[in-house]
């Protein structure tokens, strides 16, 4: 791939190529495009920041699993033949993947506009089609997690993240599914046109956070989802309403009317975490809500979510998010947005 210093905003348009096929998932299409265009409404006025085309088989409708059809503006043969350099080749994910890669036209226009991309990304279950060319072999990769076992199965080479957001290794950045495509599109804001514009755009789209890529795919809700024993689903809901209370084991089977043996065993059954690993989670969580949203201070904050001190919080943060809780403050809520310029966008 073509190697091009990052933050260079030359006079030209960003070439985005956008790879979709039949059954792809709408939002691993739109997703991520809707990012990258909505940087022009925050620049002076001047050239397009991504000049973004959408290939498939054939120009015209592209069916989508939302029934939703695409229009796709080129063929892969005429992408193919423009033969221009290429600054983000982006492959959509969706139910279609699987077809996908057995498609040999699709796989080799992608395998030679790999060559000719500064950069290549996937959402979602576009990794698989990334890794059947082999472009992912020895590089850490990321795809939905319910996909991940069957990327790591399929292929071995690839040293798949079963847990994060997105992945960036070198030129290659993989998503996991549908909405971390966004996430992933905005890191890719942030690098190209710095963090005031990124944090600009995800105002802009009502993003709720700007994610870390090493973030988990699992949020405590995600995971008191998955509980089926009574008794277990009600100490995960009291967790995630009461985090700033002494959460112990011995507290918590108490209320459960269990033994504190039982209760751990049973908790770790259905959740696949112990309880205080998933206490730690519920207290980031809301932690990081409170970060967001309130101007409280750091040392209330963790008070009040259950860590005591800033200094337990800041350590917590650090094992799940990879940044302190100050700067996990800092990284969403930055400065004041300012007006964006005109550019018949929002006012």
């Amino acid at each position: 791939m073509e190697q091009k210093a990052e933050n260079q905003t030359g006079q030209r348009a960003r070439r985005v190529v956008m790879v979709t096929y039949p059954d792809a998932h709408v939002l691993d299409v739109v997703g991520p495009l809707e990012v990258l265009t909505g940087v022009k409404y925050f620049l002076p006025e001047g050239p397009e920041p991504y000049n973004v085309t959408l290939a498939a088989h054939s120009a015209g409708p592209v069916p989508t699993t939302s029934g939703i059809s695409l229009t796709a503006q080129v063929s892969f043969a005429e992408a193919a033949a423009q033969n221009d350099p290429i600054d983000t080749l982006i492959v959509s994910g969706g139910h279609g993947t699987m077809a996908a890669i057995e498609d040999a036209e699709l796989l080799d226009f992608v395998r030679h506009a790999t060559a000719r991309s500064r950069r290549v990304v996937s959402i979602c279950t576009g990794a698989m089609i990334l890794a059947e060319i082999g472009l992912l072999d020895g590089k850490r990769a990321s795809t939905h997690w319910w996909w991940c076992p069957i990327l790591e199965r399929r292929y071995p080479k690839v040293l798949v993240d079963r847990d994060a957001i997105f992945v960036r290794d070198g030129d290659i950045w993989t998503s996991a599914g549908v909405t971390a495509g966004m996430d992933l599109a905005l890191a890719l804001v942030e690098t190209d046109w710095g963090h005031d514009i990124a944090l600009q755009v995800a105002r802009y789209n009502v993003m709720y956070m700007m994610r870390p890529g090493g973030q988990s795919q699992f949020s405590a809700h995600l995971v008191a989802q998955r509980a089926e024993d009574p008794a277990i689903n009600a100490s995960l809901a009291y967790i995630l309403t009461n985090p700033g209370d002494p959460l112990t084991v011995t507290a918590l089977a108490a209320r459960a009317g269990l033994s504190e043996r039982t209760f751990a065993r049973r908790f770790k059954d259905e959740t696949q975490l112990t309880p205080a690993a998933y206490v730690e989670t519920a207290r980031v969580q809301a932690a990081r809500v409170a970060l967001e949203t309130t101007a409280r201070g750091v040392e209330q904050i963790a008070r009040q979510a259950g860590f005591q001190n800033a200094e337990r919080m800041r350590r917590a943060f650090q094992r799940h998010l990879g940044v302190s809780a100050t700067d996990y403050r800092q990284r969403f809520r930055g400065a004041e947005a300012a007006p964006p310029f005109s550019r018949e966008g929002p006012a």
